[in-house]
């Protein structure tokens, strides 16, 4: 009687990744997905016995009953069973659950990780398996109990002190304490004034070349700090000769950065794309997981995307060095690759992100990507195709020019070689001053005429608020949370309204305050930033095997459960949370707004309820004024009650609706942008279209020669009757959006 092979069974959590990896291993596998997590702490309580050396109860997931069952089935008629989830703590963790709740054999069970979801990869680590790592095991548990601990002891005393429904962390508490002490300093900050002095100078001979040189000092550089100290170098100047005093010339090199890690990606992503840190990490999930490419089939496009390492490997620094030079020329390649040395206490468990084939350049395969997709897939392949190249060169020359005793300096760099700017640039957080233009050719001693001199006072600023980009910047400084914390830490301060982001920072509200301030004086050690990357450092040990996970649970957990019988004792009463008043006015009582938030977010309200009832949705001033009646554009949200989405328009701040009862003294509103340029003959705000890109401005007034007719400026056309195409459009999936103007 013939015997059949068994297939063996490979295990992974999305169906995504089981579609790449189906591919790449052919006949003898059966892929199937986990769907995330199969088994956890059940939220309905905390789970975590912490009288009985933390013994925890982990249930399957609520949902999750016929794809746990299914992978018992196809599990018990398979060979060996490959848990292939993803390589790091939780992944090992979520493989660890599997084997225990599908009750899978030590002999015919196997632990595979893929840093990359490519062909050789893939059946490398199938050819190469190993056994579940409980180690890394134990340091997700450590991590998960830890803050099931936290969370679910201090967010009841929260509710009890302040008001139902908030939540304490560890991480995302200290993530808190940042921004409002950041705003702190914002507030108690007083600006100082200082003055900078400019000398328009330009050369005697021949008449050409003027320049201008910003105030130095004498032998060491000076500090204006009055009008007084200003007009008394200026009355020493005025009559002074100006001679070149100096002139250095030299060539300057500016470096790659490093390829990315977590939080280096999801910095710049959100400086150069706008994205989210979550947004982010799920888009990069994606290009991870394998993408469908005409021509290839579907290919994991990315190394794994949670990690802390700069390291690459030698196949990876082989494969940008053959592409450099051959697209680039030789002068772009340093002659050996380049190594980056990670911070500090990085663990460098995988590489750093970047594409797993380098020779799939992101526009040659852009018509197969989301947008999303292909402005991060971009972004990667750029950054790590950038740091294998040479240093761009820069020519610098600064010149100094003496009169009577002081000194004016005037710099300017020009580019001589781009290298590695070719490819890429750096983004910044904020925004640096504009290079002034170029220099003339000057010798030491050459006489200069002086054109004027341009005193300008100014005042020292505060420092700014933190973006979601140099917040996870300072977190990772601090050595607070991991790769796999910053975007849900983020997410979670944001959703619990302890921080609203305005544009692209972040504020502190009243209530992010008032959570930090008790739980800075209740729970110190959990919002010390020292205790907090402490932490992180023995979840470190957990994981490297030198710490039991539940010895580091009883050390934490007495001083812990000390401070919370401290709390606890306290009969100070509740914490009110003062009102965030706004610079809107009620149109029915006059009084200013406040801020509220109800089960679908934050709006305005007016203190005077209940005697004056009105609400209306958070308003963002826009640029420009309303084209009826002069008022301001307000930014405005509405939901569609056919398809429930939301939607965005723009509307007079005298237009305003409420259900039952209308307040509307102008009924402008537009699905059109406004923007700041003016129309030039008839001076109205002038419009463009909704969307990404660059869009071209255009005048909505009837009346005014510039007037662009609705039917011209590009909006969406729907296929007319009888009709067997469709007219040219501008964009894809939307329908058209007229400017909202009623006749009177």
């Amino acid at each position: 009687m013939a015997t059949t092979t068994k297939n063996d069974l490979v295990i992974v959590e999305s169906p995504a990744k089981a579609k790449t990896i189906t591919k790449y291993l052919g006949p003898g596998y059966e892929v199937k997905a986990s769907m995330g997590h199969v088994r956890d702490l059940p939220k309905s309580k905390i789970s975590v016995d912490v009288d009985h050396d933390f013994a925890v109860d982990y249930q399957p997931i609520e949902g999750k009953g016929d794809v746990i069952n299914d992978l018992k089935r196809t599990a018990k008629k398979s060979g060996r069973v490959y848990l292939a989830t993803d390589p790091d703590r939780e992944g090992e963790a979520i493989s660890w659950h599997l084997k225990e709740l599908l009750g899978l054999p030590d002999e015919s069970t196997y632990r595979v990780t893929f840093n990359e979801i490519t062909k050789k990869v893939v059946n490398e680590a199938i050819a190469s398996p190993r056994q579940i790592d409980m180690d890394l095991v134990d340091a997700q548990q450590a991590r998960r109990v830890l803050d099931r601990v936290v969370g679910y002891q201090i967010s009841p005393y929260l509710w009890k002190k302040i008001r139902r429904g908030l939540s304490a962390g560890r991480v995302q508490s200290v993530a808190t304490r940042l921004v409002c002490e950041r705003e702190e300093e914002i507030r108690s900050f007083e600006a100082q004034e200082y003055w900078s002095l400019d000398a328009l100078l330009e050369r005697i001979k021949p008449n050409v070349g003027k320049f201008t040189a910003q105030f130095y000092g004498k032998e060491k550089k000076q500090e204006l700090h009055s009008e007084a100290e200003v007009n008394a170098v200026m009355d020493t100047v005025k009559g002074a000769e100006f001679t070149v005093s100096d002139v250095k010339r030299q060539e300057k090199t500016r470096n790659p950065a490093p390829p990315f890690t977590t939080s280096t990606l999801q910095q710049e992503a959100s400086r150069k794309l706008g994205m989210s840190p979550r947004r982010t990490m799920a888009v990069a999930q994606q290009l991870y997981e394998g993408v469908d490419i005409t021509g290839e089939g579907t290919v994991g496009l990315i190394t794994y995307m949670r990690t802390d390492s700069l390291r690459l490997s030698e196949e990876a620094t082989a494969a940008a060095r053959s592409f450099i030079l051959g697209r680039y020329g030789k002068e772009y390649y340093p002659g050996k690759a380049r190594v980056y040395k990670a911070r500090e206490g990085a663990q460098d468990a995988h590489e750093a992100i970047r594409p797993s084939n380098v020779t799939l350049e992101p526009d040659e395969i852009k018509k197969d990507l989301t947008a999303e997709q292909y402005r991060l897939y971009k972004l990667i392949w750029s950054r790590f195709l950038a740091c294998q190249m040479s240093s761009a060169l820069f020519d610098s020359v600064t010149i100094e020019a003496a009169a009577a005793d002081y000194r004016f300096r005037a710099t300017h760099s020009d580019l001589k070689f781009s290298g590695y700017m070719a490819v890429y640039v750096e983004g910044k957080d904020e925004e640096e001053d504009e290079d002034r233009s170029p220099l003339p050719d000057l010798k030491v001693g050459e006489s200069l005429k002086l054109n004027g001199l341009k005193p300008q006072q100014h005042f020292t600023q505060p420092p700014a608020r933190y973006t979601e980009a140099s917040l996870i910047k300072a977190l990772e400084e601090k050595g607070i949370g991991r790769p796999s914390t910053y975007a849900p830490t983020i997410s979670t301060i944001e959703s619990r309204e302890y921080v609203v982001k305005e544009g692209k920072y972040l504020r502190s509200t009243p209530l992010g305050e008032t959570v930090n301030t008790v739980m800075k004086d209740k729970f110190p050690d959990i919002v010390d930033y020292d205790f907090t990357a402490q932490m992180e450092e023995k979840l470190d040990n957990v994981e490297k095997g030198k710490e039991n996970w539940k010895d580091l649970m009883r050390d934490f957990y007495g001083d812990f459960s000390r401070e919370l019988e401290a709390a606890e004792r306290d009969d100070s009463g509740r914490v009110k949370v003062p009102d965030e008043v706004s610079e809107e006015v009620c149109p029915v009582c006059g009084r200013n707004l406040v801020f509220k938030s109800g089960r679908f977010g934050r709006f305005l309200a007016c203190p005077g309820f209940p005697e004056c009832n009105y609400t209306q949705p958070i308003v963002e001033q826009m640029p420009g004024k309303c084209p009826r009646c002069g008022g301001r554009l307000m930014k405005r949200t509405g939901k569609s009650k056919r398809t429930g989405k939301q939607y965005t328009y723009y509307g007079c701040e005298y237009n305003i609706i409420r259900e039952g009862n209308s307040h509307a003294k102008c009924d402008f509103m537009t699905f059109d942008v406004p923007v700041e340029q003016n129309c030039p003959s008839c001076g109205q705000t002038m419009f463009k279209l909704s969307g990404r890109g660059a869009r071209k401005p255009f005048c909505i007034n009837a009346g005014c020669p510039n007037f662009l007719p609705e039917d011209q400026r590009g909006y969406y056309k729907k296929k007319d009757e009888g009709d067997g195409e469709k007219k040219p459009a501008a964009k894809k999936k939307t329908t058209a959006k007229k400017t909202a103007t009623k006749k009177k």
